[in-house]
């Protein structure tokens, strides 16, 4: 998906308009805090610790806490879909349990997995063996970004950021193997660590791919050298995140000639696409830097990192030496996970990322509860309510700007529950015969459906997630809200309606609040009512905005998050303004219910400290260190707590519930709290 959709794992459930108890005594929100921890000196541990410290992070996950308990629940429903197809006996060709049940079986055969270990693969590796100049380097990544990898560049059609109603073809760095160009040349110690782990890891890698001891290491340190020198010419992380900077639009006759080197027609016949005559180009300089080193690197560097990225994007569905080698290196080593899942779950999971389309039709049907769509898109309606009346009252805005927020707030799509329409995957073939190559199918599927959306309109009713994803997004080109079904599950209400506290800082707060403020975040506010990049606020607000956005920048970089890890203020800056936002809309809409209004009790809290609890509770995740290190250098989320203590350190009602005083950690000056929507 283009780096311009904004994602955030979020928290949902089902709700009422008035608590309901039905019985059950133990409350989620109280039964968790920590009375070791004082909330003025870490709200995230005192909501949360109690229970950390009774649910320690088991040996196979990067992180443990709602967020995984509730991926349990959607897993356990997707295995049941996926063995279910499997014993169908009989089974109608082509259907979509039975490529569901011979997908899921094909993963699920270890015999067969291990006596091929990458057998499979010959004909790609095959090709790459071939290749006889720098066109046979471009026809063999053109066929890798088909079905497996993403070599050399980024590459996709999506939406032209000008013209919301094209699509267009964009074209950007890429190329690496490891999370972040900062993990090539970074000093401290961790990225020095990672770099030398990664090099015997390419060295193993190679030796799976039958080259000797020398060979291997060769091979290895001349791909490190490589990627080096790509990581050197990308943009940071955080540069890429400006849609202007990273909006170059030139004819395919002018991208041709500025790379002499890189056959684009050649590319780009490979791929099946027809009549291009304008590419959008991200970084512009990555493009001329690499067609350099399609010339300064040897052919023999080249071949092999391609059967490097071809093999590293391939690991997961072959062998288990395979797997266990890419594992060792991309889990444990930058993630810190010791062990990885049982198989099943690694298949369950990999069945559902590639025919999430199919198992989201049974999903539907079968686990999501009845009037989902319904109670989501009441929950945003109210918070998108509570927006428009933040707007009007801003001291900040100008009014001409005012009514050009309130009109794309009032334009923005709501797409809940699950699509009204679903892909057609009828040409798509799976059978039982091989796990890698059933896998390889389905990437090519979905590359040739996002291909043939080239010089057609865009289809503004798709969705870029599957019901059953566990995740949300806001996309600015569309101007829309999406938020998949499943994320209508919250553990310890599947016998009770939660309570509107939690309706609302869950809910309200962390999901539709905050996917309505990537509306007016850094970027999203770059883009109007229609979806296209242009800037329809007055000068004086932009210098305002931008005065304030600054602020929320210096408070997320002075967090240090792990060892001697600042958060990047910069590059999670549009996920902290949702939060913040998101927050904000959520207590402003609890405030007008009838269990804030009538200062009802649950689980001996008052209806504030409930809120604040629940929010804490949205964000109840604890992680390994190696797995937030990684974090603050490759993602532009700030790591859970931070989430937390952050947006909250912003909010007066927060300092008066819990008796924030100045001198305490969670206490924040009048002149450094941020307040934007």
């Amino acid at each position: 998906m283009k780096n311009i959709i904004y994602s955030t794992l979020l928290i949902l459930a089902i709700a009422s308009c008035s608590p309901k108890n039905n019985g059950q005594t133990k409350d989620e929100l109280s039964s968790h805090i920590d009375s070791t921890v004082k909330p003025s000196e870490d709200f995230f541990l005192y909501a949360n610790g109690k229970w950390f410290n009774e649910h320690p992070i088991p040996a196979s996950e990067q992180s443990n806490g709602l967020w995984q308990l509730i991926q349990d629940t959607i897993n356990a429903q997707i295995k049941n879909i996926c063995e279910s197809s499997a014993a169908i006996t009989n089974v109608e060709k082509g259907s979509n349990k039975q490529k569901i049940g011979d997908f899921f079986y094909s993963g699920m055969d270890s015999v067969s997995l291990n006596k091929k270990g990458i057998d499979d693969l010959k004909t790609e590796l095959d090709l790459i063996d071939a290749i006889k100049d720098v066109n046979g380097i471009v026809k063999a990544s053109a066929q890798l970004h088909i079905f497996a990898a993403s070599p050399l560049f980024s590459f996709y059609i999506g939406q032209d950021d000008k013209i919301s109603s094209k699509n267009a073809v964009f074209i950007g760095q890429g190329g690496l193997s490891l999370p972040d160009r900062g993990f090539y040349f970074d000093a401290e110690e961790r990225a020095v660590m990672i770099r030398k782990e990664f090099v015997n890891h390419v060295n193993n890698m190679f030796k799976i791919l039958k080259y000797d001891d020398k060979a291997a290491k060769i091979a290895a340190d001349n791909l490190m050298k490589l990627e080096t020198a790509i990581a050197k010419t990308s943009r940071k992380r955080e540069d890429t995140r400006d849609p202007h900077k990273n909006y170059n639009k030139i004819t395919f006759k002018q991208l041709a000639s500025s790379t002499p080197n890189l056959d684009w027609n050649i590319f780009i016949n490979e791929t099946g696409l027809k009549n291009v005559d304008s590419v959008i180009v991200g970084q512009p300089e990555f493009l001329t830097a690499l067609n350099g080193y399609l010339k300064t690197f040897p052919l023999t560097d080249w071949k092999n990192y391609l059967k490097f990225h071809l093999i590293r994007s391939m690991a997961r569905y072959a062998d288990d030496k395979t797997f266990m080698e890419s594992f060792h290196f991309y889990a444990t080593i930058l993630r810190g996970v010791p062990e990885p899942k049982p198989r099943w779950k690694r298949v369950v999971s990999q069945t559902d990322g590639s025919l999430g389309e199919l198992i989201g039709q049974v999903y539907v049907a079968e686990y999501l509860p009845k009037g989902t769509k319904e109670k989501l898109m009441e929950i945003g309606t109210a918070i998108r309510s509570v927006y428009a009346e933040r707007i009007k009252q801003l001291d900040w805005m100008s009014e001409p700007t005012k009514v050009k927020a309130l009109s794309k707030l009032n334009t923005i799509v709501m797409k809940v529950g699950y699509p009204d329409k679903w892909k057609d995957m009828s040409t798509l073939n799976i059978d039982r015969t091989s796990f890698l190559r059933n896998v390889m199918n389905a990437n090519k599927w979905e590359f040739n459906y996002m291909i043939a959306k080239y010089g057609k309109p865009v289809d503004r009713t798709e969705w870029g997630m599957y019901p059953q994803t566990y995740n949300a997004y806001y996309n600015p080109s569309n101007n829309e809200i999406v938020v998949p079904g499943c994320n209508i599950i919250v553990p310890g209400y599947e016998r009770k309606m939660a309570d509107d506290a939690i309706l609302y800082s869950v809910i309200g707060g962390s999901t539709f609040g905050h996917e309505i403020t990537h509306g007016f975040d850094d970027q999203g506010s770059k883009y109007d009512e229609l979806g296209n990049l242009n800037n329809w606020w007055t000068a004086d607000d932009s210098t305002k905005f931008y005065t304030k956005t600054k602020m929320i920048v210096k408070q997320f970089n002075d967090y240090i998050a792990v060892d001697s890890l600042h958060i990047n203020g910069e590059l999670t800056q549009g996920e902290n303004i949702a939060d913040l936002g998101g927050i904000m809309m959520g207590y402003e809409a609890f405030k007008k219910t009838a269990q804030y209004k009538n200062k009802e009790k649950v689980g001996g809290l008052n209806p504030d400290e409930r809120f604040f609890l629940g929010y804490a509770f949205a964000w109840m995740v604890n992680e390994r260190p190696e797995a937030i290190a990684n974090q603050i250098k490759s993602n532009e989320h700030s790591p859970a707590k931070y989430r937390v203590i952050g947006p909250l350190t912003n909010m007066p009602e927060f300092y008066a519930t819990f008796g924030i005083k100045q001198g305490d950690k969670m206490y924040r000056n009048d002149d450094l709290r941020v307040k934007i929507w």
